[in-house]
């Protein structure tokens, strides 16, 4: 009888995210499993706050981890760190993860003398000649961040920049320094000011307009009374609106071009609540809306309720927040809508962020036969992403699971942690079925999920969760830091191999608690829908590829 060589045979498929074979302990003490540097790189990157502590780290120890290993694979491979940091600031969205990242990967480059600014006399072959540069430009992308590269790099490293450090601010500065840049983020806060930017790197001006913004920046930095120059139309128009009267600047906003007015002088909702030296009443937001941009409105909607927007504008608004192509411009992390859904006290939100939501999670697949998918709220899951704590690993975790869930033919969802409460008791899981509902939003089941006790905190006993609900399924998907405790049958034992058993990471630990890479056992990582393509292409038998790269056809 073959056992091979038969019709249909699912083919073996590879996916980025590797083990070593060498094995580690869980920070709760179970069976763990080392992963190599690019793939234990990857999951911190895309869970990491810079300086955020989590459940089992301080936000000190995974900022070292995170750069020794952006040191260590900027000169193993710098192609690929190229790649995975342009990613990261771009479809990825973690900003100061990217940043940190590009200068600790030109600084561990020049160290060895990889690209120019290295220790003197040094000449190393370099395949990746230029990247210096190229890695810096590449991920600044909001005009602020030029300065908060420098203030990174002056307190890490000193005040000698390096000349690629340097270069690659400068072809940042070029895209991204305008006269509405200068007045949304030069502030007296900072301590790398646009002037101060200019002044050390001493970028070219690329059009004229341009040399004369560098004047005036640096005139403003010094406090020198000079004229705005003639070119700068906007500047003009913010010093003639800051010229009026405290007594008299409420009035603009009842005139029927107060929006068009504001806008042309580059005013942010931020601008003009210090120029009101007042209250932001509904006029107030009415007049500034439709200069704010789709970050600021998502993050407002609670004010816009307070201040009593009206029904007119508010469908404004949700309609833009709906609106597809807006959404894909602003790259907003998923949790962030339901960050807003929980703020806002109105339901005139809900239709436009259920929307919202939906579209930031196009990529969860709808996945055939049965799938028995596990969510980790264990109490190292309750930890913030963020320091304000208003985004927790297990709302991350409760988000994709229940939406992937709704996306399934069938779909059994399980909230899952650990029955023991004293040391040296036996391996127990704490488990929870719930129950997916026709047609419910996936905000609405969130909440749901939040307010019916679903989130049971305690220890991690994944094994057991998946012994006591495994029944049978197709695959099985497992959203989690992945800490799991000790167990006499480890979590992979625990589901058939046959059987595909995906990892959501959302923690980004040094140990994982699964093999993974091959033979049915896979990790992805991330806080957006990105990784959810793989699926598909494993149980096509085609390799998954990092999330920058396109997939083999």
């Amino acid at each position: 009888m073959s056992r091979f060589n038969i019709r249909d045979a699912p083919a073996a498929a590879g996916s980025p995210v590797t083990t070593t074979g060498r094995r580690i302990r869980t920070h709760q003490g179970g069976s763990g499993y080392l992963r190599d540097a690019k793939s234990e790189l990857f999951l911190l990157a895309v869970a990491n706050f810079v300086g955020t502590d989590s459940f089992y780290e301080t936000g000190g120890q995974r900022d070292d981890r995170y750069t020794q290993l952006i040191r260590q694979l900027a000169v193993e491979d710098p192609a690929w760190t190229a790649e995975m940091l342009g990613w990261l600031r771009g479809p990825g969205n973690m900003r100061t993860a990217a940043i940190v990242g590009a200068a600790e990967y030109v600084k561990a480059r020049l160290e060895v003398g990889r690209g120019s600014g290295g220790p003197a006399g040094a000449s190393v072959p370099d395949e990746a000649a230029g990247s210096n540069r190229k890695v810096i430009a590449a991920v600044l992308q909001r005009a602020d961040e030029p300065g908060e590269l420098l203030a990174y790099w002056t307190s890490r490293h000193g005040r000698r920049i390096p000349k690629p450090v340097k270069r690659g601010i400068e072809d940042a500065i070029g895209r991204l320094y305008n006269e509405k840049s200068l007045l949304k983020y030069d502030s007296a806060v900072k301590g790398f000011r646009f002037g101060d930017v200019i002044e050390l790197i001493h970028p070219a001006p690329r059009a004229p307009w341009q040399g004369d913004l560098f004047e005036h920046a640096i005139d403003r930095r010094h406090h020198r009374e000079k004229p705005i120059p003639e070119s700068l139309q906007l500047l003009h128009n913010r010093a003639e609106i800051a010229d009026r009267p405290v007594e008299k600047r409420r009035a603009l906003l009842a005139r029927p071009d107060a929006s068009e007015v504001l806008q042309q002088a580059g005013v942010t909702w931020e601008a003009l609540a210090g120029w009101l030296q007042g209250p932001m009443d509904a006029a107030a937001w009415e007049a500034v809306i439709p200069s704010m941009g789709y970050m600021a409105r998502l993050r407002n909607l609670r004010n816009f309720d307070e201040a009593g927007v009206s029904d007119e504008v508010a469908g404004t608004v949700a309609r833009k927040l709906a609106d597809p192509d807006q959404v894909a411009r602003a790259r907003q992390l998923p949790m962030r809508f339901y960050s807003a859904y929980r703020a806002a006290p109105s339901l005139r939100w809900g239709h436009a962020l259920e929307q919202a939501l939906a579209l930031s999670m196009a990529n969860i697949p709808e996945l055939r036969g049965r799938t028995l998918v596990m969510v980790d709220t264990s109490s190292s899951m309750n930890a913030g992403f963020s320091r304000d704590g208003t985004l927790m690993r297990w709302d991350a975790a409760v988000l994709f699971g229940v939406a992937l869930g709704q996306r399934c033919e069938s779909a059994d969802v399980f909230s899952f942690s650990s029955s023991r409460r004293h040391w040296g008791d036996a391996p127990g899981a704490a488990t929870k079925a719930f129950p997916l509902r026709r047609a419910e939003s996936l905000l609405r089941a969130v909440g749901r999920w939040k307010d019916g006790g679903w989130f049971l905190g305690g220890g991690t006993d994944t094994a057991a969760a998946l012994r006591a609900t495994f029944r049978g399924h197709d695959r099985v998907v497992i959203v989690t830091d992945e800490q799991a405790a000790h167990d006499s049958r480890e979590v992979t034992e625990s589901v058939p191999a046959a059987v595909p058993m995906y990892t959501w990471n959302l923690a980004g630990y040094e140990a994982g608690h699964a093999p993974s890479g091959s033979r049915h056992r896979h990790t992805f990582g991330g806080l957006t829908d990105q990784a959810f393509r793989m699926i598909p292409l494993l149980e096509a038998g085609r390799d998954a590829r990092w999330p920058w790269e396109q997939p083999v056809s």
